[in-house]
């Protein structure tokens, strides 16, 4: 099992939406488009990986 400390960095979808510069719910519509990976929190709130996050940050123009 991994401990959290060494866990990757999880973004809220307003963190997410600040960086595209975007809305939060943009972000929930890519995640269910399959464009990002959600996961779900166990109060049932999404995260995204800041590394997939990024990678996709810079494959933009």
């Amino acid at each position: 099992m991994q401990r959290q400390n060494d866990a990757e960095p999880l973004l809220t979808p307003a963190e997410v939406a600040s960086m595209f510069r975007v809305d939060p719910k943009t972000v929930t519509r890519w995640a269910k488009a399959g464009k990002l990976t959600s996961i779900r929190t166990l109060g049932g709130h999404r995260r995204y990986r800041e590394s997939e996050v990024r990678s996709l940050l810079n494959t933009l123009p």
